[in-house]
């Protein structure tokens, strides 16, 4: 008996959001994806009860990507729904599964059904380390059940946030318009990166100035212009608080993308029974999108919320190769500190005076963020396309389902799969790649409200691909046969 037949039982049991039976119009779309959203800043801003002051961010500037609130029911974001998916990324790219979600329904009921699952178990996982074992969200005691049954009581709280965020996912993706994680973190992001822009002091939780204000502020007199003329004064109005190559990074990333969104491969396709019906396959130089950069970002995020937990538990007698932490709850030495990701401009350049480590520290450390980033990009890519069914034996099998062909190659998936294996595979690698370089070069520079290079790249690939999906959805309420045509 497989594993198939055993966990059947359960995983085919597990609660799901029922597909529309027949195609649900675009204004009715756009009704579920505003709905959804307007629950998710909802209960980003629903606090926990019985939390108490003080404690700590355990996801620290990996917030940005996570689509949660710190303190809040949505205290887990999207991390444990992210890292369930890396495992399965991981057993699938391993073939463990043996399940085919491309051609077996019953497979596909039970890959959606230990995604459930997996999403449960890092609940869990994630969860009680963080009420429990460190001082990330302290308890206050309420309703006289003491510290230890407030503890339950708070982890419970994000636990349903934890499953919440999953069906919200689950509704956009089936009712709504894109993904549900990725509008998600397009609002989580736009959100920081608008108090970047605007903040001011009085208003803003982190006491700092926007982009906007600070130079208005100079403008009037109420805050000091540095002099250019000065090496300090240079630097200040470049990355202090004139912030002029976090706002040339911000915009260049937005250029960068949507360009590079922009650059494909097309094959040209005709169908097979409708004469002069033509079309085109685009092979993107993003093929695999943005998305695979969260996968390696939430692996980096829980190496360091494992350190962290290590270091809450040990103190001093953590050994000093495994790592060092200062009192910011940071670490200053040791593999957990190699293993963090490059953050702002102040971690690595020495010319700005924040930097105290040895120059040979922080190379090394730049080294492997960029290595990590650059050759994980690429492997996440490769899973990312082959799991979701973007791989070429996948794509040529829609194409022969939909009555396209290649002009003059005959009609067979396996002759489209041939044309398609020049192009995928080397282009999901590069783009792949060339994502995990932006990111880190995004962090190096620093972005307008510390959005993260990840953050930015993720919002901006997502926006274009949804300002894309609304408008195949315009066009097809338009020529309902195109939809019969394309699916």
């Amino acid at each position: 008996m497989s594993w198939k037949d055993t966990a059947e039982p359960l995983l085919t049991r597990m609660p799901s959001v029922a597909r529309p039976e027949r195609h649900v119009p675009f204004k009715r779309k756009l009704g579920w994806t505003a709905g959804v959203l307007v629950l998710y800043f909802f209960l980003t801003n629903v606090y926990l009860f019985g939390l108490g002051t003080g404690g700590s961010d355990a996801f620290g500037q990996f917030r940005s990507i996570l689509a949660g609130g710190q303190g809040t029911i949505m205290q887990l974001g999207i991390g444990p729904i992210v890292t369930a998916s890396i495992v399965l990324q991981l057993l699938g790219g391993a073939d463990l599964l043996g399940l085919d979600t491309q051609n077996n329904p019953r497979d596909q009921v039970l890959y959606q059904g230990l995604q459930k699952v997996l999403v449960i178990v890092m609940i869990v996982l994630t969860g009680l380390p963080m009420v429990f074992a460190a001082n990330f969200l302290p308890a206050e005691p309420v309703l006289g059940l003491g510290t230890t049954g407030t503890k339950w009581l708070m982890f419970a709280q994000i636990a349903v946030g934890g499953v919440l965020i999953l069906y919200m996912d689950e509704v956009i993706s089936k009712w709504g318009v894109g993904s549900g994680i990725g509008l998600f973190i397009i609002a989580g992001v736009s959100q920081s990166l608008m108090g970047g822009l605007i903040a001011i002091p009085q208003l803003s939780p982190t006491n700092d100035w926007g982009f906007i204000p600070s130079w208005i502020a100079m403008a009037l007199g109420y805050r000091d212009i540095p002099s250019v003329l000065t090496t300090e004064g240079l630097l200040g109005l470049l990355f202090g608080q004139g912030q002029i190559i976090a706002l040339l990074t911000t915009l260049s990333i937005f250029v960068i993308v949507v360009y590079a969104e922009s650059v494909r491969v097309e094959i040209p396709l005709s169908h097979a029974r409708v004469k002069g019906a033509r079309g085109r396959f685009p092979v993107k130089l993003i093929y695999a999108s943005v998305l695979p950069m969260i996968l390696v970002r939430a692996l980096q995020m829980n190496i360091q919320f494992f350190g962290r937990l290590l270091n809450s538990q040990l103190g001093d007698g953590m050994p000093a190769i495994l790592g060092t932490y200062g009192s910011s709850g940071n670490p200053t030495g040791g593999l957990f500190y190699y293993l963090a990701p490059i953050q702002s401009p102040g971690q690595w350049a020495w010319f700005l005076g924040d930097v105290s480590q040895p120059v040979w520290k922080v190379l090394l450390r730049v080294g492997i963020d960029l290595t990590v980033m650059i050759v994980g990009g690429a492997i996440f890519a490769i899973f990312w396309v082959e799991t979701t069914d973007m791989g070429p034996e996948a794509t040529a099998q829609q194409i022969q389902n939909s009555g396209m062909q290649i002009p003059g190659f005959r009609q067979s998936p396996g002759v489209l799969e041939k044309v398609l294996e020049r192009y995928i595979p080397q282009v999901t690698v590069i783009g792949g790649a060339l994502v995990g370089l932006l990111a880190v070069m995004a962090n190096m520079l620093g972005t307008i409200g510390g959005v993260t290079g990840t953050g930015l790249l993720l919002t901006v690939s997502i926006t274009y691909k949804l300002y894309e999906e609304i408008a195949e959805e315009q066009l097809m309420e338009m020529h309902p046969m195109m939809r019969q045509m394309f699916g």
